[in-house]
């Protein structure tokens, strides 16, 4: 595996004439993570990771600082994975001028965007930037971020960016619980009452299968997770997918999607629902 930290290092390391599987990440890698290099092995010829914690993605109130890291741990996970190139750049590296940025005009102010003001614009900037650097064949998300993903597909069909983005499906702990790097400020208490986050939105989709309507739907996952202690719901929302606007008649795909905040820990999850 080849470990590169400038732009230059990287346009080197990269093949000629070879499929590129990306798999972009803030690093403290953990399953999730895994799972996606694993697809992207299958289907390209050469994998490339990207480790960089983006500032611009960060509110002033934010987990910035205390974000996790440990690139010893995650050198020796994207080893083992298979990884060929492993892209670890300093923020000097990424914003050299810092004078433009990706402004999103739809689907950014709901879910995590209605409370994250321009978490989305960092979000996207950063993938604009990756995308140009490694020019990909393929791109790999995780649907854990279920908004994220929908948005990065808007963005590569209104810039015509050459690449596919796959989706990957969400990696889970025995107990439902989503992987994510920030269940590491989880207390063990707390990590077994969120995994009743899951078990609330399994209910909720299996409501919608028995065709209960979307705003009961709503209130009942609601209640739910208000029964979870020391938690405070952020967001529970119902909403078309990949649109992310309101569910109407034509709706074939929904988001059933939530933010619950812990002490130290703000979680996201969600399931998708298909109209049988």
């Amino acid at each position: 595996m080849k470990i590169v930290s400038t732009v230059e290092e990287l346009r080197i390391a990269l093949p000629t004439n070879q499929t590129i599987g990306f798999v972009p990440t803030m690093g403290y890698l953990h399953e999730g993570h895994m799972s996606l290099v694993e697809n992207a092995r299958r289907e390209n010829d050469v994998v490339v990771m990207s480790i960089f914690v983006n500032p611009t993605q960060f509110g002033p109130n934010e987990d910035l600082d205390r974000y996790p890291r440990d690139f010893e741990r995650d050198e020796k996970l994207a080893r083992d994975a298979g990884v060929d190139v492993l892209f670890y750049p300093t923020t000097e590296t990424m914003y050299p001028l810092d004078m433009a940025r990706v402004t999103v005009h739809h689907g950014a102010d709901v879910l995590c965007g209605a409370s994250r003001p321009g978490h989305f614009d960092g979000v996207l900037t950063i993938v604009s930037k990756l995308f140009n650097l490694v020019q990909p064949t393929r791109a790999y998300f995780g649907l854990k971020d279920a908004q994220q993903v929908a948005l990065i597909e808007g963005y590569v069909r209104d810039y015509f960016v050459p690449v596919e983005i796959r989706r990957c499906p969400i990696i889970r702990e025995e107990t439902g619980l989503a992987k994510s790097s920030r269940n590491v400020y989880l207390s063990d208490v707390e990590t077994v009452e969120a995994s009743r986050i899951f078990s609330a939105l399994t209910m909720a989709r299996e409501a919608l299968d028995t065709g209960q309507q979307v705003d009961e739907v709503k209130r009942q996952l609601t209640e739910r997770l208000n029964e979870i202690p020391n938690s405070q719901i952020d967001y529970v929302e119902l909403v078309d997918y990949p649109t992310l606007g309101a569910v109407s008649s034509d709706s074939t795909e929904l988001l059933l999607a939530v933010a619950i905040q812990f002490e130290r820990a703000r979680l996201i999850d969600n399931v998708i629902w298909k109209k049988g």
